[in-house]
């Protein structure tokens, strides 16, 4: 697949790479589409982290998209951390720029980031089913983003991911997965699940095929790459997990508006 539409640079707090190594190394990887998703999050406990400086994005995109114009496609993106507390706030920022592409994911259980698991004092069972019912909610009542991204992020940050398998917390997953169909989200497969150690992407094999079982069809792929050797990362793998679920293409959003892509046939 020659598209990766969730990447990070320097305008996000977790990265310290200049958008222009993210686009030289797409390129050097046979990528014809990328899109910048920068983190714009609200409620984390250091004032200020993982949130874009609008103007300054907005400028470098237009130079970087200027530079490169002939020799690969740069989208405009964001990564909007979910949360019900600060909805209004969320719904001012996707308007006011006009991004190609909003992808909602949640960080926060409870209002902790799971990255940060021993401050979070629940089970890894009650910290899962949180997070899956805090995704429900968000995705009911936040409007604007066109995917949901890695469904099942917080299970990267469990202290026993045998915990979790997808039929424990089918009756939550399920409704997520009915309500992103509804809705015409799509559902992204993210290949940062490989890089943590997952053995899959997220959302599990299991989750996308019960989204294909419900009537699903838009999936994204982005490797949520933080610097340029992550760019593309496991495409291959999470290709034939997509296969396998019974999907033949990705979806990828020009001007929020959706774009058929064939997966390559193997």
């Amino acid at each position: 697949m020659t598209a990766d539409i969730h990447m990070h640079t320097s305008f996000s707090t977790d990265s310290e790479t200049p958008v222009e190594e993210m686009v030289e190394q797409a390129i050097a990887c046979g990528m014809d589409t990328i899109c910048i998703t920068d983190h714009q999050d609200y409620g984390l406990a250091k004032p200020g982290y993982f949130q874009v400086d609008p103007a300054a994005y907005w400028e470098k995109m237009v130079q970087v998209r200027d530079a490169y114009r002939d020799r690969i496609r740069i989208l405009t993106g964001i990564e909007i951390g979910m949360h019900m507390d600060y909805r209004e706030k969320i719904h001012a920022f996707i308007n006011a720029y006009p991004f190609d592409y909003i992808l909602g994911s949640v960080h926060l259980v409870d209002g902790i980031d799971p990255y940060d698991r021993a401050l979070y004092p629940g089970t890894d069972d009650v910290m899962y089913r949180h997070y899956f019912e805090q995704t429900l909610e968000c995705v009911r009542q936040i409007d604007g983003f066109q995917a949901l991204g890695h469904l099942d992020y917080v299970v990267r940050y469990g202290y026993d991911r045998d915990v979790y398998a997808y039929e424990k917390y089918a009756d939550v997953i399920d409704e997520i997965l009915k309500e992103l169909i509804a809705r015409g989200i799509a559902l992204e497969v993210n290949t940062g699940g490989y890089k943590s150690g997952l053995g899959c992407p997220n959302p599990h094999p299991d989750v996308l095929r019960r989204y294909r079982e419900l009537g699903g069809e838009r999936i994204t792929l982005g490797a949520d790459a933080h610097n340029p050797a992550y760019i593309g990362y496991e495409f291959e793998r999470a290709e034939k997990v997509i296969r396998d679920a019974g999907f033949r293409e990705i979806t990828i959003f020009v001007d929020k508006k959706p774009e058929i892509l064939v997966i390559p046939s193997k």
